[in-house]
């Protein structure tokens, strides 16, 4: 089971910054910016399939870090 909880754990500390800044631009845009709603709604998808990839990437990576060390032991 995917939980963003779990995942958001395993996340570095330059990724974890990286996600708070894309939130903080995101919210900053969708609040503030003077656009349609449809650029709101593009922006929200893009700034969602980021963090995403990002977490299902990092928590792939932690993953084969493990079968590595099982593999040579």
């Amino acid at each position: 089971m995917l939980s963003f909880g779990g995942s958001l754990r395993k996340l570095g500390a330059v990724q974890e910054v990286l996600v708070l800044g894309l939130m903080f631009v995101t919210i900053i845009a969708l609040f503030y910016l003077d656009i349609s709603l449809s650029l709101k709604v593009g922006l929200i998808v893009l700034s969602f399939t980021i963090v995403l990839l990002m977490s299902i990437a990092s928590q792939l990576l932690s993953m084969q870090k493990e079968a590595d060390k099982t593999r040579r032991q």
